[in-house]
Parts: structure tokens; sequence; C-alpha cells
């Protein structure tokens, strides 16, 4: 159904959502172009930092395109099948957010806590094993959504006040009894989006620690700015989320909560490479090399 039933609105609501999804794959996009062109960014910090660069690029890939294109074509249907495969990729790489996020604070962690040990410890095995564990754990999440789904009887025709296939949606539109399904999804989100929220803070607490006990003051600004960027769009991230949920459960109207969702689903993905790039010098400056390179 969109965000909006207003003709004059369409026009409006698909330049805004075509410049926020080019300024998101251009953005992220760059961020990966630099990291990998870059030999002195070859390095697990920068590693981690160019996955959810990519899981971006998918999330969004995912839902903004299809909206355009119903804005474009005034239709706004989606198959059975189709309406699985988004809701599947788009839990795939929400869930991959959160876990490369967790992996990132754990590189930052042993970077600031155990420094000496850093290139021992985040060796380049390690490295690409937990990016791996994450994109699998992320695979079974979004397979268990779809498999919950696929297993819902549904009316022939069925309206999603909503921009994409979101599960909860799904749930609540069955006319099996979905109740279980419900308890069962939202354990498992509290777990893949607690325990990794629990293990941000932790690395967090240690790091604060370990930054407070060094005596001079240039040391603890290198250590705060090193950790600045991943711990804003932490905020930014799981912020965000928590926002949508709590909208969710105060409102009552499924449209409302849709744009609600544009926070999580689009705005931040396109606000991640300003905040990786603005405040990494190491970042700017590699993109001003690739740049000159370019021109």
């Amino acid at each position: 159904m969109g965000l909006s039933d207003d003709p004059e609105l369409q026009p409006l609501l698909f330049g805004l959502f075509l410049s926020m999804y080019l300024v998101t794959t251009l953005g992220n996009l760059l961020i990966i172009l630099t990291i990998s062109s870059d030999s002195h960014l070859h390095t697990p910090m920068y590693f981690f930092l160019s996955n959810p660069s990519l899981a971006d690029v998918g999330f969004t890939s995912t839902t903004i395109p299809k909206m355009m294109v119903d804005i474009q074509t005034h239709s706004r249907v989606i198959s059975y099948g189709g309406c699985l495969t988004q809701m599947s990729i788009v839990t795939l790489f929400g869930c991959l957010d959160s876990l490369l996020l967790t992996v990132m604070a754990y590189d930052r962690f042993v970077a600031i806590c155990h420094p000496l040990h850093y290139s021992v410890i985040m060796n380049p095995r390690l490295s690409g094993l937990l990016v791996l564990v994450s994109f699998f754990i992320s695979f079974l999440y979004s397979h268990l959504h779809s498999l919950m789904v696929s297993q819902l009887i549904f009316f022939m025709d069925v309206e999603i006040p909503h921009f994409f296939c979101e599960p909860s949606q799904l749930f609540h539109l069955a006319c099996s009894d979905s109740s279980t399904n419900n308890i069962l999804i939202y354990f498992l989100g509290a777990i893949l989006g607690g325990v990794p929220l629990t293990g941000i803070l932790f690395s967090y607490t240690r790091i604060v620690s370990s930054i407070l006990r060094v005596s001079s003051t240039g040391g603890k600004y290198k250590a705060f700015s090193t950790c600045g960027s991943h711990l804003s769009v932490v905020c930014l991230f799981y912020g965000s989320a928590l926002g949508v949920y709590l909208s969710s459960a105060v409102s009552n109207s499924p449209r409302k909560n849709a744009v609600a969702s544009v926070m999580y689903n689009v705005v931040t993905p396109m606000l991640n490479p300003f905040m990786y790039s603005l405040r990494n010098r190491d970042i700017k400056r590699a993109m001003q090399k690739l740049l000159r390179r370019t021109a």
C-alpha cells in the first residue's frame, strides 16, 4: 500500500526516495571501493567496515527500487513468491548489520585493550571466519522467517499496509493462527538483537575503562576517535530500530508504523557512509587519493 494514497504526493515521494537511494548506494559503494583500492586500509578494521556497507546496499536495494516502480507504474502488486523473497532478504541483511556491528565492537575492544596482541588475535583467518559466521546465522534466521510465513494461510488478495513485505505485518494478515509464530519470532528477535547489543555494551565498557587509564590526553583522544564513527552508527542503528518498535507498540496505525520504519530502513543506511568517512582521517585521505586518480 506504500506510504500514502495521495496522488499529489507520489512524485514527491518518488524523487525523495530516488535521491536517498542514490546517495545510499553511491556512498556505500565508494566506501567499499576506497578500502579495496588502498593497501593501507587492508586491515581487519576496514575489512569489517566494508561488509556493513555491502549489507546496506543489499538492504535498500531490496525495498526502495520496488517502491519506486510501484509509484511510477501505479501498481502496488507483488507476487506471493516475490513477497517471501523480499522479506527473506530484508531479514538477512538487517540481522547481518546487527551482527557485523558486534564484530566491529570486538575488533575495537582488542585494538584498544590488547594492542600488543592485536595482529595475532585479529588475523585474516579469524576476521573472515567472524564475517562468515555472521552471514550464516543471518541466513538461518531469514530462512526461518520464510518457512514460518510459508506455513500460514492467506486470502487470495491481501493488502499490506507497508512499503515492503514486513514479517510482523504478514503474521497479522494470516487467516490461520500465527500466535506461535509470533512468540517464536519475538523470542529469536530478542536473542539476535539483545545478545549483539549486550556484546557491544560490554566491549565499550571495557574500552572506556581502558581509555581512562591512559595518562596522555592525546592518547585518549586518539582512542576515542578510533571508536567514534562505529559508536555513532551503533547509536543510530539501534536507536532507530528501538524507535520503530516503540512506535508500533504505542500506535495502532499500520501506516504510521510504515512511515516510522523509513528511518530504520532508508535513512540509517544513507547516513552510515557519512559517519564512517567524516570521522575517519584514513578514509578521507584514501578517498581523496582515489578521486585524484580517477580525475
